[in-house]
């Protein structure tokens, strides 16, 4: 993931005025490993910076995500954003539904080699949701004891 400096970098390399919020977001997303929902970033910065409006941090989070510096994520209850993977190449992820654990996919199943010529394409995103090895639920089968498979208990 991409770390404070490197976001900070980007956002001024685009021409973003670093203030001190958009530093401690920044920050803040270097810093952890899973998604954050805009209103736990809103709750976050509404601790350091009295009077910000939620309508501020979510469009600093739109602009965060367009600079290319955080990911945005739908999820079932949703939309989650985290800072953006440190690999340069176009990928792709497999997500933890319960964890969040995020895994890329390092090659895209998605060749756009078909698009009409009256479309262009300037990016697409691909997530697979799913339970990683610790988080994967114990089917039914599996957690009953022999004697209880064969009806015996």
């Amino acid at each position: 993931m991409l770390s404070t400096d490197q976001i900070i970098g980007v956002m001024s390399a685009r021409g973003l005025r670093i203030t001190d919020q958009r530093k401690s977001l920044a920050k803040l997303f270097a810093e952890r490993n899973g998604y954050l929902t805009p209103k736990d970033v809103y709750e976050y910065m509404g601790k350091q910076y009295s009077g910000l409006s939620f309508d501020t941090v979510y469009r600093n989070l739109r602009v965060m995500d367009e600079l290319g510096v955080l990911e945005q994520v739908m999820f079932e209850d949703g939309l989650k954003f985290r800072a953006s993977c440190n690999e340069d190449q176009h990928h792709h992820h497999m997500i933890c539904l319960q964890c969040e654990r995020t895994y890329p996919i390092h090659f895209c199943p998605m060749p756009l080699t078909d698009a009409p010529d009256q479309f262009q394409v300037v990016k697409h995103k691909f997530e697979v949701f799913g339970y990683c090895k610790d988080c994967r639920p114990v089917s039914q089968e599996a957690s009953q004891s022999p004697s209880q498979q064969d009806g015996l208990s």
